[in-house]
């Protein structure tokens, strides 16, 4: 593995942040037509996992910007933040966003931590969000017990130790042989721009993370959940199944060969796996007099179908 100083494979400088930002990442729109570009699109809102960079994104992007205006969370690497303000500052971004944009729909797609994060949102700003995708949530961390134990022993560890632990953390977070060494390096990069404290401020907040708390029947938007069935970190597969109970419009789908960080992987195609489960908007299928801040669907206790004939890609 090159050393994480090679200045060659550093990601991309983000500007100064006190706070959590919004940021366009700059590949969005490779591959798309003027018109494409041009026509009115959701607004695809990624929220990362603990690095809280929003830079993992990358080999997603020309694929999702085909369909979406992108934009990636940037949490700054110092911020201590509960999970409550949290949720209301990024629900604050996306307004803005909003206010900017002729976008027709939200669709917020958290992995891992960002995961937590997007339940979180969706909780207290269901009107906002439209879509609901989950990549590997770690809303079971708190069940595992040696998490509890990392989040306690992060903040006493010197800045080589750490460095090393993020280092033989990497196998643990992704199928090496299905991500491409730049990304594994851009990985450990953005894991080992958190200091120690930043660590371990973080991990406390998904030992705190208590999915029974939200109010979960408002969560009534269609959720998609995607589990890496080799996830060695987390028990992906069987969180999602306990979700999909839990959410009144949830489905999940299963990649059979992933790991955690499933989004890195050179065979996963996210925008391909959203137009599989017709989870896509096609532009041309935006109805005009629809209202940016409500729900694409009545809000209803029950489980309601994900797919529509009329207004869906079918794959």
């Amino acid at each position: 593995m090159t050393s994480s100083r090679d200045p060659k494979v550093l990601l991309p400088p983000l500007p100064p942040q006190s706070a959590p930002i919004l940021f366009t990442p700059e590949v969005a729109t490779k591959g798309t037509t003027s018109a494409e570009r041009s026509a009115p699109r959701p607004l695809f809102i990624f929220l990362p996992g603990m690095d809280g960079s929003g830079q993992l994104l990358n080999r997603q992007l020309e694929g999702l910007g085909r369909y979406f205006s992108i934009r990636c969370l940037s949490i700054p690497v110092d911020d201590s933040t509960a999970w409550a303000d949290l949720a209301h500052s990024i629900t604050a971004l996306v307004k803005q966003e909003l206010a900017t944009q002729e976008a027709q729909a939200v669709y917020l797609c958290g992995e891992s931590f960002g995961g937590c994060l997007a339940l979180e949102i969706a909780a207290i700003a269901p009107q906002l969000v439209h879509r609901l995708i989950l990549v590997n949530p770690a809303s079971a961390f708190a069940r595992l017990p040696w998490m509890g134990a990392a989040s306690l022993l992060a903040p006493g560890l010197s800045p080589l130790l750490y460095d090393l632990s993020a280092t033989a953390l990497v196998p643990l977070l992704i199928a090496w042989n299905r991500v491409e060494p730049t990304d594994r390096q851009a990985l450990l990069q953005a894991m080992q721009a958190l200091s120690p404290k930043s660590a371990a401020w973080r991990l406390g907040l998904l030992q705190k993370f208590n999915l029974t708390t939200l109010p979960l029947t408002k969560i009534t938007q269609p959720t998609l959940i995607i589990a890496g069935s080799q996830d060695r970190l987390l028990p992906s597969v069987s969180e999602a199944q306990r979700l999909v109970k839990l959410l009144p419009s949830a489905k999940m789908t299963v990649l059979p060969e992933s790991g955690h960080a499933c989004l890195l992987e050179k065979n996963v195609d996210l925008a391909k796996i959203l137009q599989q489960q017709h989870f896509l908007y096609s532009p041309s299928h935006f109805p005009s007099h629809f209202p940016l801040h409500s729900p694409l669907h009545p809000h209803s206790q029950t489980k309601q179908p994900l797919s529509s004939p009329l207004s869906w890609i079918e794959a």
